[in-house]
């Protein structure tokens, strides 16, 4: 995968949980398989949808293991090794190689925080000891550190960084970094995890998208990638207006927020679809129940889900 161009819409795959709490290797096959038979371009897992927060060290090497099982080589396969630290994030990588992934995707340093500096040796140590293109995963609200654009466009032009996933929320920012990757010779993939306006990312010059709500519908969001290659914009511009109404499973529901709410709608709405057994979270977020179940239930109703 040296040297590759990575493009096109690669979920960031939701994991399915038992209710004791294991993971549901058929559900996990189901929700894979349903997303490459859809046409996407890659995968992402264990991202912030795919609880790499909530992950033992075992458990993150067993979803590693079962994604790369499943896949099969069937499309990439971009693992993150999210850690609050560089060393934590080398030993993640390095399982990750060893495993047969295609790219990692890692944050910026967290918990004990730095400066610029630090960050950019963070992603020049990743680089100089791992042998896979490196991803930076651009998560504010997370990590509490926004990456300056100028600093991962430079690290793009000198071979560091072999793309962004933007899920800063700074569209200012992508916009300038979408530019300034282009003057260089466009040498990163950058890729929107804005899945309410994929459209917009599209316009600017984005490389590709990394929507969780194509978890749930992803034949819209390929067929949004297809229209914009064909410089469909009507098209375009439909299928992401059709998706914001299922997107409503965000803000249906009551009385929850945070992961309960983004990831929980997801896994609810998969499980009501019959693709996930359940809808069990990791501990100690609470799965939704009643009320809000049905709220969701009503979004895919309305929307030809059910």
């Amino acid at each position: 995968m040296a040297g590759k161009r990575f493009s096109g819409v690669i979920p960031p795959v939701v994991v399915p949980d038992t209710a004791d709490h294991q993971l549901d290797v058929p559900s996990f096959e189901r929700i894979i398989n349903r997303l490459i038979e859809a046409g996407v371009d890659g995968l992402f897992f264990m991202g912030s949808t795919g609880e790499v927060v909530f992950s033992t060290d075992e458990r993150r090497k067993q979803i590693i293991d079962e994604a790369v099982r499943i896949v099969d080589h069937r499309v990439p396969v971009f693992m993150g090794c999210i850690d609050t630290e560089t060393e934590r994030v080398l030993e993640h990588a390095r399982y990750a190689e060893k495993a047969g992934v295609d790219a990692i995707v890692a944050t910026c340093p967290f918990y004990a925080l730095g400066g610029t500096t630090e960050i950019e040796d963070h992603f020049r140590i990743l680089h100089e000891e791992l042998s896979l293109p490196i991803f930076a995963y651009d998560i504010t609200v997370c990590v509490h550190t926004k990456i300056p654009w100028k600093l991962l466009a430079k690290l793009g032009k000198e071979g560091v960084l072999a793309g962004v996933k933007d899920s800063s929320g700074d569209d200012i920012s992508f916009r300038y970094l979408v530019q300034e990757n282009e003057k260089n010779g466009h040498p990163m993939s950058l890729l929107t995890g804005h899945e309410i306006v994929v459209d917009g990312a599209y316009l600017s010059g984005a490389d590709g998208s990394v929507p969780g709500l194509a978890n749930v519908e992803p034949n819209g969001y390929v067929r949004m990638w297809k229209a914009f290659q064909a410089g469909d914009w009507a098209t375009v511009k439909a299928e992401q207006d059709r998706l914001n109404e299922i997107s409503h499973i965000f803000d249906c529901t009551t009385g929850v927020t945070g992961y309960a709410g983004g990831v929980g709608a997801f896994k609810t709405a998969l499980w009501l679809m019959g693709i996930f057994e359940t809808n069990q979270m990791p501990r100690p977020v609470r799965p939704l129940e009643g009320a809000n179940v049905e709220a969701i239930r009503k979004v895919l109703e309305d929307n030809g889900l059910l």
